[in-house]
């Protein structure tokens, strides 16, 4: 601004109105350089220099950062996991994480993005854990066995739900509703069927003889139960009147491995008796 007000007192001083300079009132820039050239009050200055306008538009790596992008995905695996893709808003997630929903944009483009990082950010851990798991198991037994393969497969999710973050209910929760999805089947194929595979190659060495076909079947079946466990979803409380408790992880645990495996070896045991396997 002083530059431009000088600029303008040279113009006024040399310029082609220099001959009007003795004549204040027929000089039309007098009372303009005037004003343009009296002193700016301090506190003035400071706020002009202090007030910045609001940016609007993209969000500043700064403004997203690690800790929004971790609320925008905590809040958004307990809401998928209570209602659903469908019945879940941008809005409403960005709302419950205490963001602003552009954040959702910049960080995830759209809430199918969203929906993606939210299933892929547990699914990693559980796939290395199970991954370990298995290969701990093969490792330190001269004999495999149905019962110990599937306890090195079930028990990952188990510890996980017991011991992780309270996230992790959240999550088996959201799993279990959308595996029973065309959409959703999708993302569990391309996620866990390394782990399964896995599996079913130790079965395999457990059951020789057994048509990997019939693995598979049994492996289905096992799914859907410990999936059904996983979700907590309290229904064997009330069917028992109480007598049962979904919650109860550690009495989960020991019937799931004992039913899976029991209905493994029953499955198999059946198809080898009617000539079939």
């Amino acid at each position: 601004m002083l530059f431009y007000a000088n600029a303008c007192r040279e113009y006024v001083t040399n310029g082609p109105l220099v001959e009007l300079a003795g004549q204040p009132n027929l000089n039309p820039l007098n009372s303009a350089f005037a004003k343009l050239t009296a002193p700016i009050p301090v506190g003035m200055v400071y706020a002009m220099e202090k007030k910045k306008p609001q940016r609007r538009g993209r969000p500043s790596r700064s403004e997203g950062g690690v800790k929004a992008r971790g609320r925008l995905l905590d809040a958004a695996e307990a809401l998928f996991a209570e209602r659903g893709f469908y019945g879940v808003t941008t809005r409403q997630v960005a709302s419950s994480a205490g963001v602003d929903d552009a954040l959702i944009y910049y960080h995830f483009k759209n809430k199918s993005g969203l929906f993606d990082a939210v299933f892929e950010r547990r699914a990693r851990v559980l796939i290395g854990a199970r991954h370990d798991s298995l290969r701990a198991y093969v490792a330190n037994r001269a004999h495999v066995t149905v019962e110990g393969a599937i306890a090195a497969f079930i028990n990952p999710m188990i510890d996980l739900s017991q011991k992780g973050d309270r996230g992790w209910k959240s999550y088996f929760a959201l799993v279990a509703q959308i595996d029973n999805t065309p959409w959703g089947s999708e993302i569990i194929h391309r996620f866990f069927d390394p782990n399964v595979h896995e599996l079913i190659d130790i079965l395999q060495e457990a059951l020789p003889g057994i048509p990997k076909r019939d693995l598979f079947w049994a492996y289905n079946f096992l799914a859907g139960s410990m999936m059904l466990a996983l979700s907590e979803t309290e229904r064997v409380d009330r069917l028992s009147a109480g007598l049962c408790h979904a919650k109860d992880l550690d009495a989960v645990r020991l019937r799931l491995l004992n039913y899976c495996a029991g209905g493994f070896l029953a499955m198999v045991t059946a198809e080898r008796l009617s000539g079939r396997a």
